[in-house]
């Protein structure tokens, strides 16, 4: 695909686009980045299940119903880029679209409908684009708005289903900023794999993943300089879901939970809560997305261990993460900012 001339935008304004391809979701960003002003505006942003990696663990190879799927997706993805007049496009994806027998026949695919070749990230680079998107906006100071005046050093913790992810920084937008980050199996689907099977849960079950939780908090502390930040980050579902619980929504909004400042104590009270309720009970909270009630409870207590293990008195929630990194990734490449 060769993108259209880009329309005129203000001075210090490219609009570029991000697309991010994982084992079942494909998300597209198209924003428009100011680099300077530290702003980040969205033009599109969305996600479709598109389950790539389906059945790549027994067959080592992509699936052609799951190929076929997802460039499909990529085709809509390419028409409303082109529409956009993004001046630059770049996709990253996961490891199994480089390590897949036919690995190859998805780079053609994906290059045909873009004209770029997808990605695949080392944990470094992940770990680097996830904290600029999370942090991009706030490092920019009080230009940037309320959220602006958060001090760094950032700690950004990516609550995912498997794993989480602890990355620390300065909170400069700069590809070239010293970052430290570890990444430790408690995510919140295998915590409650692992550890929590009642409905809800029993105190046995919740103490055996909370020790489990802070075993993996003390590797944490051991390698990464946690003592240093001022600032807790929350990415991800789990840590979103729970401040729109703290903060009364009656239904998930995403522009009231970004950047929000959730105190400790509401963390704790929230996590408390949702580990003493039934499944049934979860599942009627108005800003619960259905995919999530099974393991919200998980996630909510690896965010309230975090914060009692390091002392952090609050936490930022996060929107914004390796999608939006890989948004400024280009908006820096265009504009020669760093």
């Amino acid at each position: 695909m060769s993108p259209a001339p880009a329309r005129p935008e203000p001075r210090g304004t490219v609009r570029v686009a991000a697309i991010d391809c994982g084992t079942n979701s494909l998300r597209l960003l198209i924003a428009d980045v100011d680099a300077q002003a530290g702003q980040l505006k969205d033009v599109d942003r969305r996600m479709e299940i598109v389950r790539l990696g389906q059945g790549v663990d027994a067959t080592g190879r992509l699936a052609p119903d799951a190929l076929e799927r997802t460039l499909a997706m990529l085709e809509t993805y390419a028409a409303a880029i082109r529409n956009a007049a993004a001046a630059s496009t770049r996709m990253v994806a996961t490891s199994a679209t480089r390590d897949a027998a036919n690995a190859a026949e998805f780079v053609r695919g994906v290059t045909a409908i873009l004209g770029v070749a997808p990605e695949v990230l080392t944990g470094d680079e992940e770990a680097r684009l996830s904290f600029t998107g999370a942090t991009a906006e706030l490092a920019a100071g009080p230009g940037a708005g309320a959220a602006g005046r958060e001090p760094p050093p950032y700690l950004v913790v990516d609550i995912g289903g498997g794993s989480t992810e602890f990355v620390l920084g300065g909170g400069q937008a700069d590809a070239g900023a010293p970052l430290a980050a570890l990444s430790v199996d408690i995510g919140c689907v295998r915590m409650t794999e692992r550890h929590l099977h009642g409905d809800p849960p029993t105190r046995a079950e919740i103490s055996a993943a909370t020790m489990d939780i802070d075993a993996a908090l003390d590797a944490v502390a051991a390698k990464v300089p946690v003592s240093s930040a001022r600032t807790l980050i929350g990415l991800a579902g789990s840590v979103t879901t729970v401040a729109g619980i703290a903060l009364g929504l009656p239904g998930y909004d995403p522009a009231q939970i970004h950047h929000a400042k959730i105190p400790a104590a509401q963390v704790h009270e929230v996590s408390r809560e949702l580990l003493a309720q039934t499944r049934e009970q979860r599942a009627r909270i108005g800003v619960m997305h259905p995919g999530r009630v099974d393991v919200i409870g998980a996630g909510a207590l690896v965010l309230d261990r975090v914060m009692a293990r390091f002392g952090f008195g609050a936490v930022v929630a996060s929107e914004h993460d390796i999608l939006d990194g890989i948004a400024w990734s280009l908006a820096a490449g265009l504009t020669g900012r760093r």
